[in-house]
């Protein structure tokens, strides 16, 4: 069975840093591109990053770019999501998925493709 776990979100003031990560089970997420989304109250689910290791590549939402980093640990099946210089515009709940034997390219930021999702962890950035 696909599992996908988040955890690492937290209150964070403006400016400040916090590690998401995402510890998959079931699969292996070399085989897979994982992705990040966030929603936050009111809005839409939008993707944030992606990373798939088939082709090496990954994806940034231009609001978080130059920001964000994206990393995959393949020894210990999970993903991360470091985010430095926090806005309160990033306050979400942020959510990994994964696709199977997906490129970056093609599925980032596209909901629909993405059929595996976590539970979520809530991120709050004070001004």
């Amino acid at each position: 069975e696909v599992q996908l776990v988040e955890s690492g979100g937290g209150l964070v003031q403006a400016g400040g840093s916090l590690r998401l990560s995402c510890a998959a089970s079931g699969f292996t997420v070399d085989d897979y591109a994982i992705g990040w989304f966030r929603q936050a109250p009111g809005k839409e689910r939008e993707g944030v990053s992606c990373i798939s290791s088939s082709d090496g590549s990954t994806y940034y939402a231009d609001s978080v770019k130059g920001r964000f980093t994206i990393s995959s640990d393949n020894a210990k099946n999970t993903v991360y999501l470091q985010m430095n210089s926090l806005k309160p515009e990033d306050t979400a709940v942020y959510y990994c998925a994964a696709v199977p034997q997906a490129e970056c390219a093609l599925v980032a930021g596209s909901i629909s493709w993405f059929g595996s999702w976590g539970q979520g962890t809530q991120v709050t950035v004070s001004s």
